[in-house]
């Protein structure tokens, strides 16, 4: 059996257009906290200004630089990032063989960053919790929902012959 053409895979579509995205984002969000980066108002590096509106007004955690979000930053900074390149070059060109690497992916995202974090900014101490859980799920639900349907896609091998 054969590759499905990606015009005959349209979630595909849409999963290289999110993770297009999340690229960016680890760059312009991710690095900066996965670095330790001061994130202050005046900071002549704009990454950080933008960092700072968001977590001055949505994510108190994000602001608060404890030591393990450093380290789900970074991962996401300097590991996701190179496998969502790789998963955007699959989804174009048909490569079964992602299907794996992003099984293990999905799965590390929602557990070791989703649980984590949205348990926090839900559950946590006043300084941490966010003030506008809105706004919050707003900026990265995507976070879970994609990889969680990323997960659901790649539920099998061959995950080209079919359309989803």
């Amino acid at each position: 059996m054969e590759n499905l053409p990606l015009r005959k895979r349209p979630f595909d579509v849409v999963f290289i257009v999110i993770f297009s995205v999340f690229i960016v984002t680890c760059i312009i969000s991710d690095s900066v906290e996965g670095l330790g980066l001061d994130q202050v108002a005046d900071s002549p590096n704009i990454l950080v200004q933008w960092n700072y509106w968001y977590a001055s007004n949505f994510d108190p955690l994000y602001q608060s630089h404890p030591i393990w979000l450093r380290f789900i930053s970074g991962t996401s900074a300097f590991v996701y990032v190179i496998f969502y390149i790789f998963l955007v070059i699959s989804l174009i060109k048909g490569w079964n063989r992602i299907q794996l690497p992003s099984v293990i992916y999905a799965t590390m995202i929602i557990a070791l960053t989703g649980i984590p974090i949205f348990g926090v900014e839900f559950f946590g101490p006043a300084g941490q919790a966010t003030p506008n859980p809105a706004v919050f799920l707003a900026f990265n639900l995507p976070y879970i929902v994609f990889p969680l349907l990323l997960l659901i896609r790649m539920r099998s091998p061959w995950p080209f012959h079919r359309t989803f």
